[in-house]
């Protein structure tokens, strides 16, 4: 059923103060993003942020929601059009550790430190953090799942793996962004692969 034209309008207002909330964040940090920096950018008033969104740390997990948008959709797209396991499981990590160039991390790498940063002393944002974990969790354990049912692979502890191995990618990503001299994207990359080869039992 199509929404009355004042919900749709409201719609596009919320999805514009969270792309801006977004860029915004990215730019100069969660802690120095204000409402009022937001509601300015958009050319909206700071109540109406808080309107749509109640809190700050709200909008922090909404930014991070609609920034994430492009990566599971291309990962949907990704596990179409991609049969194979070890291939979906290379492609997924060149998409979560992409090479960087001239230390232009992506975007989404700042909103994702930032949520861990509010998660670890708000009870809210941690709550948001863990529903946000489980979908990323969704696509590495579909992927196991299907190279099981398809017989690329043995019996292996799904839920096991999935924990470890994003926990893994996470950790690399931190490195990467960090720009630790020992782990570059490259690095990273095949580290993440050499750990699931070895998991998966895939010489």
């Amino acid at each position: 059923m199509a929404k009355a034209p004042n919900e749709a309008v409201a719609d596009v207002r919320r999805d514009q103060m969270v792309a801006a909330a977004a860029q915004l964040i990215a730019e100069r940090g969660f802690a120095e993003t204000r409402i009022a920096d937001v509601a300015s950018r958009v050319g909206a008033s700071p109540a109406l942020v808080i309107y749509y969104f109640g809190t700050k740390d709200s909008l922090l997990t909404e930014a991070l929601r609609w920034s994430e948008r492009e990566f599971y959709a291309s990962a949907e797209a990704m596990l179409r059009e991609t049969p194979a396991m070890m291939t979906r499981l290379e492609t997924l990590v060149t998409m979560c550790i992409p090479l960087i160039e001239d230390g232009q991390v992506p975007a989404d790498w700042g909103l994702w430190f930032d949520l861990w940063a509010q998660a670890f002393r708000n009870p809210q944002v941690k709550q948001d953090r863990v529903l946000l974990d489980e979908q990323w969790r969704a696509v590495i354990s579909r992927i196991v799942q299907d190279g099981v049912a398809a017989g690329e692979i043995g019996d292996v502890d799904v839920e096991w793996f999935t924990i470890m191995w994003s926990s893994l990618l996470d950790g690399l990503v931190v490195q990467v962004a960090l720009d630790d001299p020992l782990v570059t994207g490259d690095r990273a990359q095949r580290v993440a692969l050499d750990v699931a080869r070895k998991e998966l039992g895939i010489s």
